[in-house]
């Protein structure tokens, strides 16, 4: 019988240092197995703090309300590739939004939440940021290298790119958002100080862009925080006040008592059903006034 484990803030905290730090797994392996109190508890805790993308379909592949997708596109740095989605049935032009992937890549995960995006009435466009190094692999150790190893002048390059493929599809209406979840939620906040032209953007839990670069963000804001992520809400203070000095339409949410990913329905121990529901009724509310 597999052992019962309780899963800790500490644990959490062991799992995020690993995942977006400088802890390797080796190190994540030998801290976890201390703070469960046994190898068998670090062992039966491992999958509850990884996402499983076993877990990952809300809306099937083949959701017949949907058309989708494989599509390529002109980057700053090469070629650029992700899953675009559409309401099916719908002829008019229709709103875009970029759904961008946290550091591991483009995944299931990531796509089932671009075909909720669509469901809602958008296209909905998935960029794999690694595409132009060969695209994401199944390891997410290796993602995750990859991610890092990116260069970030022509990755941010590249997103605003796609915000220039998007404008030019015919069955657009050239308003176009963008949400994005962890290190997506980052590159929406810097997409933001990147391009004029994005009209909205979303970001979960991301990293705040440089304050200097705050002033020229053009787009409409609403930042979701975890209230238990201490790393990421060190930022807000400073990218709020950025942000009312420079007069930038915005709204912050800060989910009180959960944690930093709550939103990603594949990890057991970090999502929370109620804090995620609220946060994409607000987002998706958001994005249709802000891209009406």
């Amino acid at each position: 019988m597999a052992e019962r484990v309780t899963i800790t803030q500490e644990m959490i905290r062991l799992y995020d240092e690993y995942t977006h730090l400088t802890l390797d797994r080796r190190g994540f392996l030998e801290k976890l197995t201390k703070a469960a109190g046994s190898t068998a508890a670090a062992v039966a805790a491992v999958p509850l703090l990884e996402a499983n993308q076993a877990r990952a379909a809300m809306v099937a592949a083949d959701d017949a309300r949907l058309v989708s997708e494989r599509v390529d596109w002109a980057g700053g740095s090469g070629q650029m590739s992700g899953l675009l989605v559409r309401p099916a049935g719908v002829t008019e032009a229709l709103p875009a939004v970029i759904v961008i992937h946290e550091n591991r890549g483009l995944n299931a995960h990531i796509e089932d939440v671009t075909r909720r995006m669509a469901l809602e009435g958008f296209m909905a466009l998935a960029p794999d940021f690694l595409a132009p190094v060969g695209g994401t692999p199944s390891d997410e150790d290796r993602a995750r290298e990859m991610i890092g190893a990116l260069d970030p002048a022509a990755t941010l390059e590249n997103a605003v790119q796609t915000v220039v493929y998007l404008e030019g599809r015919a069955d657009s209406t050239a308003a176009v958002g963008a949400i994005g979840f962890c290190w997506g939620g980052g590159m929406v906040n810097q997409l933001a100080t990147a391009s004029e032209r994005l009209r909205a953007g979303v970001a979960y839990y991301g990293r705040t862009p440089d304050a200097a670069a705050v002033p020229n963000i053009k787009a409409r804001m609403m930042l979701h925080y975890a209230g238990l992520d201490e790393r990421i809400n060190q930022g807000i203070d400073a990218y709020r006040a950025a942000l009312e000095a420079a007069e930038v339409d915005h709204v912050i949410h800060v989910y009180d008592g959960v944690n930093h990913a709550f939103n990603n329905d594949t990890s057991a121990a970090r999502y929370d059903k109620a804090a995620a529901d609220l946060a994409w009724s607000r987002t998706i509310d958001f994005l249709k006034t802000s891209l009406a």
